[in-house]
């Protein structure tokens, strides 16, 4: 599938560079094309009324999996830039990449642009970095300045214009870290435990607190067996877990067994709401940016982890009043 996706993109580069030089000349912004949605709010904010951009990877789709279409490699050899994760998130797709500056095409992978000392080894594979970084904002906004220098070193003519975007926009994530810290501190630390379908969340478990376990790895690519189901089913009831989470971008089914196996068990486990993983929500809606979705995130999660607690106490508090009467 690589061999195809590259020799493809040769033959378009070669049919449609010329193409690609008039459309860029003519609107008179940079074309870019990101990978992921996240990424592509990046560039939207730092980029301001000099960019263009077009995400190729909408909401809930997993980038693990994900073919590019005839469509999306055209819209590739047409861009003045191309921003992606890196870190191997994009698999196949993120190999094509790295090649694609041999044939003058500029392409960035803004997570590698991380200190390799904050990121984590993928467990499976100890040569290779979970890919997930954005998850920890702090991490997220050494991906800001890359995707800065990037579009500075393309367009310096307004280099004013994307430092001081990309200034506002850091201001609005140290805030966002801050509100992160914030809500997950209202959970007990005894209390911090977040089960979701896959190992998406082990930078944000580091950041804020959390004890971390999904049911597959960190890529999607793996699939989960009946031992991985029980396995994680027996910790959820050992550990006495009030809720896990659904992934936008991976299968309910995967969860949902998982529930299944705990109640087999004879603990019963909330589902505690969708979290966005590996892609945002659709435009137009607060899970559509970044901030508006770690913020729904930690929203779900905070309260779907307290609502035992408010169980609980409104449990406690009826027993109390049936005793004094």
């Amino acid at each position: 599938m690589q061999r195809f996706l590259w020799g493809f993109f040769a033959l378009a580069l070669l049919l449609g560079g010329c193409a690609a030089q008039q459309a860029a000349a003519t609107d008179n912004k940079l074309n870019i094309v990101t990978t992921t949605g996240m990424v592509a709010d990046i560039v939207k904010n730092v980029g301001g009324e000099r960019v263009q951009v077009t995400a190729l990877m909408g909401p809930g789709v997993d980038p693990h999996l994900y073919k590019a279409s005839e469509g999306d490699m055209r819209r590739l050899q047409a861009a003045d830039l191309i921003f992606y994760n890196g870190l191997h998130l994009e698999a196949q797709l993120g190999e094509v990449l790295r090649k694609m500056n041999e044939f003058g095409v500029q392409t960035v992978a803004v997570a590698e642009a991380i200190d390799p000392g904050s990121l984590l080894a993928d467990p499976a594979y100890p040569d290779l970095y979970d890919p997930h970084v954005w998850f920890d904002v702090t991490l997220w906004m050494q991906a800001v300045e890359r995707v800065k220098d990037a579009l500075i070193a393309a367009d310096p003519t307004h280099a004013d214009e994307y430092e001081a975007n990309a200034a506002a926009y850091l201001q609005e994530l140290e805030a966002l870290h801050q509100y992160v810290l914030n809500q997950a501190a209202k959970v007990p630390p005894e209390k911090r435990v977040l089960i979701t379908a896959h190992d998406a969340f082990h930078y944000f478990g580091r950041a804020y607190g959390f004890e971390v376990r999904g049911l597959q790895g960190i890529s999607t690519e793996a699939q989960p067996g009946a031992a991985d189901v029980q396995s994680l089913a027996a910790f959820i009831v050992e550990r006495r877990i009030p809720a896990i989470f659904v992934e936008t971008s991976v299968p309910q089914r995967n969860i949902e067994a998982v529930q299944a196996a705990v109640q087999a068990q004879g603990f019963d486990v909330r589902l505690g709401g969708q979290l966005f993983s590996d892609a945002m929500g659709s435009e137009g809606t607060p899970e559509g940016t970044y901030i508006g979705m770690v913020k729904h995130n930690i929203d779900t999660i905070v309260g779907a982890l307290l609502e035992e607690n408010n169980d609980n106490a409104s449990h406690d508090n009826t027993s109390h009043d049936n005793t004094s009467r």
